[in-house]
């Protein structure tokens, strides 16, 4: 296996993008991070593209085909190939990309992600997303995704002791983050008492318990680590990539407490990248609910079981801390638009390990790990990044 860098990075600002379509979007965030790598269109192999669900959101199936057109991609009959894997959609296509140059079967792909999902309603939107989860066993019964989070919170809170604030706390630091974020759906600082007051939407969680309904694109390019500096002086090392698969149905698991994939595909990245959780500064983590961030950040092992809560309320998670989490403002604040999201979160290690993170920057940052979800769990991806001195 040969060493893959990202030489080029792109993105689109997040939120309820009226104004623009889907492959605007996406081509939006692929021509930004060609740009960035210096590329022409004809130095490209492939093109991987995450996507969850375009053919409900819009109407439109045949995604990779889709990109590669109105990219001008076409007319070199480049491989586009559409990745889905629900919420890790966006994840398993930077996997699939880096797994293409690392075998040698290309030299330079470029991986984008993108969904446009505010243009249905809010219901029909649920409806959407709740298709992640097992139809015959969840979504037939009337569970919705935040009502099958709702479980798991309300179950880790009786196992361990956390608390609503401590949940609520999640969303305050992932708000602070976004503020600092330009690119961030949601750019303004909250109160815990806002988050505690919040309107219901699955007890225990209210409102600013989830993420939102988000328009967005994201894109990277990887290339061969050999021909990587033709292209950038400052390129990051594509150190590990680890998958792992659980139970689609949480009621088929031994516990709703820990997403066994997460630990699984942190155990393989740890294992190829020669470190543990501990030589991590940085993280991007899948918070579609505060209390997903606070299962990832005890599955990744940043923190013991049942002790992420705690972590978070006393600030172990935030810019500044041994471990900063989500210092984009995480699916939380940034925004979730599902086959963006794990691309945007290598997008916002490579901003950190470039040191081009402006307000956000974790100083010093050598090494981040994205860690993108799909499901309620069923799915899990954890990338690990280096910095190149």
């Amino acid at each position: 296996m040969r060493d893959v860098a990202i030489i080029g990075i792109g993105d689109t600002k997040f939120g309820e993008l009226w104004d623009q379509s889907f492959r605007d979007l996406g081509i939006q965030a692929g021509l930004a991070a060609v740009g960035d790598a210096n590329l022409s269109g004809e130095e490209i192999d492939a093109l991987y593209v995450g996507n969850m669900s375009a053919g409900k959101f819009i109407e439109q199936e045949h995604i990779g085909a889709l990109i590669a057109d109105y990219s001008g991609l076409a007319r070199d009959n480049i491989p586009a190939t559409r990745v889905e894997a629900a919420g890790a959609s966006g994840g398993l296509a930077f996997r699939q990309g880096y797994l293409a140059v690392a075998s040698g079967m290309h030299d330079i792909v470029v991986v984008g992600g993108a969904e446009k999902m505010t243009d249905v309603g809010d219901v029909l939107s649920t409806e959407i997303q709740a298709t992640a989860a097992d139809q015959q066993w969840e979504t037939a019964f009337g569970a919705t995704f935040p009502a099958l989070h709702a479980l798991i919170a309300r179950r880790h809170m009786h196992e361990f002791g956390t608390t609503r604030e401590q949940m609520g706390m999640v969303a305050v630091k992932n708000h602070k983050h976004g503020s600092l974020n330009p690119k961030a759906q949601y750019q303004k600082e909250i109160k815990l008492d806002a988050v505690l007051k919040s309107p219901p939407v699955a007890e225990p969680l209210g409102m600013f318990d989830c993420a939102p309904i988000s328009d967005g694109a994201a894109a990277v390019v990887l290339c061969c680590m050999d021909k990587a500096r033709k292209y950038t002086d400052t390129p990051v090392k594509v150190l590990a990539s680890g998958q792992a698969s659980d139970t689609l149905a949480l009621a088929h698991r031994e516990s709703i407490t820990r997403f066994d994939a997460t630990s699984v595909a942190a155990r393989r990245a740890f294992k190829q990248a020669g470190t543990d959780a501990s030589g991590i500064q940085v993280a991007e983590v899948h918070d579609n609910f505060t209390i997903s961030e606070i299962l990832a950040v005890e599955d990744l092992g940043f923190f013991p079981k049942g002790e992420g809560g705690k972590a978070t309320a006393e600030g172990q998670t935030a810019l500044g801390a041994k471990i900063a989490v989500n210092t984009s403002g995480g699916l939380k604040a940034r925004g979730d638009p599902i086959g963006a999201t794990g691309i945007a979160q290598v997008v916002e290690l490579v901003y950190q390990l470039r040191g081009q993170a402006g307000k956000r920057q974790v100083a010093g940052a050598e090494r981040g790990l994205a860690h993108n979800v799909g499901g309620t769990g069923a799915t899990a991806i954890v990338t690990i990044l280096g910095r190149v001195n």
